[in-house]
């Protein structure tokens, strides 16, 4: 009888055997590069697993440890993942083939995070299709005026919040990122929900809209984990995993909720895009419930004011350390001020091109997300420029790695040098198509970025108009990025001393 089980424990541990064998050579067998390192049931996220890095920045270093190769697989677990790192391979999957990518490899499940689950970003198909005419509709340039409307508001209390802070001291010490997510936050409650967002109070304020996700978007070892089941499919269907808490789900639902009350007794149009919303349905005869009312408006904060904050706190850091490139973007500013009466304007703003520039450069240099996970939905071939060839299958996850393009030094010059004029008039025509994708390319380019330039050009004109930023030493160089954020955060922050002119 104990030679009965002896035989079975045996065949048993064979079979499991040759299955990882099999499942640990799918990209030797299609012939395609694999990165080293792999061990049977962890694949090659080990060092996610333990938190030296993140899934973005891992997804870097393949692309620059594998530079002569259009791709590259790797095992994520024990699934099957290809890395990308060829602008031709980009724009197919993103782009011309985009029928064969149409899913975003990051999902959140309808029964968990029920709201979220409506964001254009999670969803795919009809309702795709639906949410995103909707935010293109109300991110055109005739509704863009009046949301600026709103946003020129929060710029005077971004001044007013940096006079006090002045006031008190004639050197402000700040985290780039803890004062940008107070703009973008209040950016988000007056022009996304025409409501006050306190994030510019002296004292912090409990439903301050700067503060009410950090548990979402927070760094701590434990989210981090968190995060990572998100990104693993696996440990996100065996942790039934939430993206969005309860708490902060409740606190945008309430908010509507009360926006939706007062409306009703007021109905006095609104500048913000909450009321853009309700004319759309009213205007198109659509039946819109107070669910997807509030899935557009989360969007608009999801997507909005966590990357936004980012990308301004790394543009600020930029700025402080090259006090030449700002004084170049504060005499434009002064200049497009000045040309209509000092007032902070809309077209004033799209005149500030050489601001385009250092925000361009500074999101080449410093991506806040690094990278786009797709899920193939039918199969295809895919061919790099090297020749190398790849049968994908519908379930395969494709990343396109873009902060590894947006540093290549096969398509920038110099490219660990911070040059705007790498985006003038006269350079930008040169740039390789698909090497720069802050915003991704595409159907599913990301339908606020209009919205986030805006934000963004006016946040950067109230500070540099007024305002000089210098280097702290707090700001840890080189930059090392945070392995407990999901986003691109560098490793105690970005500090910087704010002074008058």
């Amino acid at each position: 009888m104990a030679s009965v089980f002896l035989k079975l424990a045996v065949s048993v541990i064979v079979l499991f055997v040759l299955y990882l064998v099999k499942k640990y050579s799918y990209w030797k067998r299609r012939g395609i590069p694999t990165v080293k390192g792999c061990i049977p049931l962890i694949g090659n996220i080990l060092p996610v697993l333990t938190l030296k890095m993140n899934f973005h920045c891992m997804h870097t270093k393949m692309y620059e440890d594998n530079e002569k190769h259009s791709m590259v697989g790797y095992y994520k677990l024990w699934d099957p993942v290809l890395v990308i790192r060829d602008p031709q391979l980009a724009k197919t999957v993103l782009q011309s083939n985009f029928s064969s990518f149409h899913k975003n490899a990051l999902e959140v499940r309808e029964d968990l995070d029920p709201v979220l689950s409506k964001n254009p970003f999670f969803c795919y198909g009809e309702q795709w299709s639906r949410a995103r005419k909707r935010l293109t509709w109300a991110f055109s340039s005739v509704r863009l005026k009046t949301l600026f409307l709103t946003v020129a508001g929060v710029c005077k209390k971004f001044e007013d919040f940096l006079n006090r802070r002045l006031k008190e001291n004639n050197k402000y010490e700040v985290e780039l990122k803890y004062l940008f997510s107070k703009f973008t936050g209040e950016v988000i409650a007056n022009a996304g929900l025409g409501i006050e967002g306190f994030c510019f109070e002296d004292k912090k304020h409990p439903m301050a809209f700067d503060a009410v996700s950090e548990e979402v978007f927070s760094s701590s070892w434990k989210r981090a984990i968190e995060n990572n089941a998100l990104f693993i499919r696996q440990l996100r269907n065996l942790l039934n995993q939430k993206f969005i808490t309860a708490e902060f789900d409740a606190f945008f639902r309430n908010a509507i909720r009360e926006n939706l009350k007062l409306r009703e007794k007021d109905p006095t149009p609104r500048n913000d895009f909450l009321q853009l919303m309700m004319d759309l349905s009213k205007n198109s005869n659509e039946t819109i419930d107070e669910d997807s009312l509030v899935a557009e408006t989360m969007s608009f904060y999801v997507d909005g004011f966590e990357t936004s904050a980012i990308t301004l706190s790394f543009v600020g850091f930029q700025l402080a350390r090259h006090p030449d490139i700002q004084e170049k973007l504060r005499e434009e500013v002064k200049s497009k001020l000045a040309k209509y009466d000092g007032v902070l304007t809309f077209d004033g703003l799209k005149e500030m091109t050489y601001m385009d520039q250092v925000i361009n450069e500074s999101q080449r240099c410093h991506s806040g997300l690094g990278g786009l996970s797709k899920i193939c939905t039918e199969t295809i071939e895919l061919e790099g420029s090297d020749g190398l060839k790849c049968r994908m299958e519908p379930g395969t996850e494709v990343v396109v790695a873009y902060q590894g393009l947006q540093n290549d030094p096969q398509y920038w010059s110099n490219p660990e040098v911070f040059d705007p004029d790498r985006f003038s008039e006269d350079r930008k025509q040169s740039i390789v198509k698909m090497t720069f994708l802050p915003f991704g390319e595409g159907p599913r380019m990301c339908v606020g970025m209009k919205m986030a330039q805006l934000q963004m050009k006016a946040a950067l004109a109230t500070l540099i108009n007024n305002y000089k930023l210098e280097l702290s030493p707090k700001t840890k160089l080189p930059l090392k990025m945070s392995p407990y954020y999901f986003l691109m955060a560098p490793v105690g922050g970005l500090w910087a001393y704010i002074t008058k002119v």
